[in-house]
């Protein structure tokens, strides 16, 4: 066999492993690792697709929730699989695309590593405060914040998180200095703006609409394109005078780099019919999280803006994960 012979060989064989790929895949049950413990949004929308994923792909998808180190355990794990499309990552915005910039020695890269599946679902934040401020509309509150720097604290879920980061970006925008307040969760965030031990919080539907809803805390703004559904009263930012800020968290599924594209396209296919099916539509309106489909294209360019991004504001507010 001459050099010409053998190099048309190797050609047809990687065509036939392609071929093979997507015709076989999968053959054991996939596996999708989440960064966060049981119970978050995160563990919440993987456990929705999960299901209709499983009918599609002829085999089991398996959550494994490999929480730690502000998503670094789960990013590194998925970053070393073997790359043939049975581990995933479900990927939460802030981590993906903020910890490069918060975190040193960081032993993955969300461009090198990892081969974009699809966009699953965004959901927007809420700024909002307690019932017994003075404060009526956000522009009231950024007044008071102008001419009072320093004296109103903001709790979130923690350093790093899509609250944080977006706080500040609002805080550079406004001009304003509002003291962050970290805590370990939402809950324990928000049970400290109740008690009014810090005045206000940003977070996520799901977090307030029940407190928003019983008079203990008041929203102020939707930062999002659209108003919320489960809170129509409430404007969002452009409304209330502030255009230039929106804030949404997303979660995306990610593989390791180098899988083969037929296998990411069996994958993405999966997604995208458990996203249109009814039964995950109901459970994203009750999670309080849009649906937002994006091929591997897309979502590959929505990373590639979000780190860019991101890392402006989290250089300039000086965060750095703790």
């Amino acid at each position: 066999m001459n050099w010409k012979t053998g190099a048309i060989a190797l050609g047809l064989a990687a065509l036939g492993c392609m071929a093979q790929a997507q015709t076989s895949f999968p053959e054991r049950p996939v596996t999708m690792i989440v960064p966060v413990p049981p119970g978050g949004i995160l563990d919440t929308v993987a456990r929705m697709v999960t299901p209709s994923m499983t009918q599609t792909l002829g085999q089991p998808v398996v959550i494994d929730n490999r929480a730690g180190a502000g998503g670094n355990i789960a990013a590194s794990a998925v970053a070393r699989a073997a790359p043939d499309g049975y581990t995933l990552l479900v990927g939460y915005s802030m981590f993906h695309v903020g910890n490069p910039s918060m975190y040193a020695n960081l032993t993955w890269d969300p461009l090198r590593d990892f081969a974009p599946v699809g966009m699953l679902v965004v959901s927007p934040h809420v700024v909002a405060v307690n019932p017994a401020t003075p404060f009526k509309t956000l522009r009231e509150l950024v007044d008071y914040a102008r001419a009072n720097p320093g004296k109103l604290n903001y709790a979130t879920s923690g350093t790093g998180s899509v609250p944080h980061v977006g706080m500040e970006l609002f805080k550079q925008q406004n001009h304003i200095d509002i003291v962050h307040v970290p805590y370990k969760g939402a809950a324990p965030a928000l049970q400290d703006v109740i008690a009014g031990n810090v005045q206000m919080t940003v977070a996520t539907p799901p977090s307030l609409m029940g407190f928003v809803q019983a008079g203990k805390v008041r929203a102020l703004a939707v930062a999002a394109k659209n108003r919320l559904p489960q809170m129509p009263d409430v404007p969002t930012t452009a409304e209330a005078g502030f255009p230039g800020f929106e804030l949404e968290a997303w979660v995306a599924l990610f593989a390791p780099r180098g899988t083969p594209p037929a296998v990411v396209e069996r994958l993405t296919a999966a997604a995208r019919t458990a996203l249109a099916s009814p039964q995950v539509k109901k459970s994203a309106e009750t999670a309080g999280v849009e649906i937002r489909y994006m091929a591997p294209a897309e979502l590959d360019a929505v990373v590639r803006h979000d780190v860019q991004y991101w890392s402006k504001v989290i250089k300039t507010a000086n965060i750095r994960a703790e």
